[in-house]
């Protein structure tokens, strides 16, 4: 069926709406799930939209009416259900923490397309490839938090969900003619399990901009100083940070470190209006910094692989293993995330094992995974317990981590 030929979706915006939802979804085995958040307009993302398709039905839930959408935790954590996303690690975190939803039977179409080794994993391209369907992604940073909602907009929401249970369909049975449906279904527990707490403001993070590198150590200073007002500008009107300044301007202030207004509004991407808002606030950042002492070097940031914790040696079994672990991947031709992935690998690398028996012990750690790699694993582990013991594995990193 052709995109113009589809029936309008159905939207949900009372009780008796979402009443007649949770009676369609009675008896179904397969229900797919989406979400629309205020990402790009909002400090505190919340979620705008939930689509659901059941059977032929695409329904648009708007959690903004003055309705109850505490029914569908049903739906969510119901185990004789399977609800399809894809790429579903931002839609359980903010559904979780929007309306606390536990999660049960989650099958994730774009862990299943990577472990399938499909080099571009993503909904426009899958479906593009798998239905001759071309998603129109130019809303993709609208307002979803505006009411009414255009047409353009629903025509948009209602597509992310349309084609997903036979794309799942299709995805399991090659999953299952290639043995790898146990990989996305371990995946998929983890994904239901997912609960990560925002993480607190990094005031050091100022070092991730582009640019920021090249600053000398008083200019950094400023920059820090002009970071954290922003993030507490933003947080006050509940918009994004890149919404009250963006990083090439912030980077310019830093550079010329203006002392009253006209010099400023002369800098180039600091436009009348902000001056107006977060001028002053902005002359007395830049005053803080100019005050403290100068940055020489960069802030050392946590690691997002979590590695941080680990010692030398600790660190050398990790890196030994990461690149096991993309042999072996490439070799599958699949995303090497899910062949083992990075918490599993910390844990792996803190315990330091020694043979199958504490491989087994490591949490995290899968049958499946003991069963295809375990013996190969286990002679990564040798090898590096005979260098260490042979004084082969350095005290002190000498490389960079690939």
């Amino acid at each position: 069926m052709s995109i113009p030929d589809l029936p309008p979706p159905i939207l949900v915006e009372d009780d008796q709406g979402m009443a007649r939802l949770m009676e369609d979804m009675e008896g179904r085995p397969d229900i797919a799930v989406d979400t629309e958040a205020d990402a790009f307009f909002s400090y505190r993302q919340e979620v705008c939209l939930i689509q659901i398709t059941v059977g032929d039905n695409d329904y648009i839930v708007d959690p903004q009416a003055d309705m109850d959408v505490s029914p569908l935790g049903r739906m969510f954590a119901d185990p004789k259900r399977v609800k399809i996303f894809h790429d579903s690690e931002y839609d359980v975190l903010i559904l979780r923490r929007a309306f606390r939803f536990d999660f049960a039977a989650l099958f994730d179409t774009r862990v299943a397309a990577a472990v399938l080794g499909i080099q571009s994993p993503g909904l426009a391209s899958v479906l593009e490839s798998r239905f001759g369907v071309k998603l129109d992604k130019s809303m993709q940073r609208s307002d979803w938090s505006t009411r009414p909602l255009s047409a353009k907009q629903i025509a948009y929401a209602r597509l992310d969900t349309h084609y997903l249970i036979p794309l799942a369909e299709g995805l399991r049975e090659e999953l299952d003619t290639r043995d790898r449906r146990v990989i996305v279904e371990s995946e998929c527990r983890r994904l239901e399990l997912l609960d990560i707490p925002d993480p607190p403001f990094d005031p050091n993070e100022w070092s991730k901009i582009k640019g920021a590198r090249d600053l000398s150590p008083r200019e950094r200073a400023v920059l820090r100083e002009l970071y954290v007002l922003r993030e507490q500008i933003a947080e006050r009107q509940d918009v994004p940070p890149f919404r009250i300044i963006n990083n090439p301007s912030m980077l310019m202030v830093a550079r010329q470190q203006p002392r009253d207004m006209k010099h400023l509004t002369g800098i180039k991407g600091f436009t009348p209006r902000m001056a107006s808002k977060m001028g002053d606030k902005t002359l007395k950042a830049v005053a803080r910094g100019l005050d403290a002492d100068p940055i020489d070097r960069m802030p050392v940031l946590p690691r997002k692989d979590g590695t941080e914790g680990l010692d030398e040696i600790q660190s050398d079994l990790y890196d030994r293993v990461k690149t096991w672990r993309k042999d072996i991947a490439a070799a599958l031709g699949m995303e090497s995330a899910y062949l083992l992935n990075r918490h599993v690998m910390t844990r792996l690398a803190s315990e330091l094992p020694k043979d199958r028996a504490d491989l087994e012990q490591v949490e995290g750690m899968q049958d499946w995974q003991l069963d295809r790699h375990g013996d190969d694993l286990v002679v990564v582990l040798k090898k590096f317990h005979k260098d260490l013991a042979a004084g082969k594995v350095p005290k002190r990193r000498t490389w960079k981590r690939r």
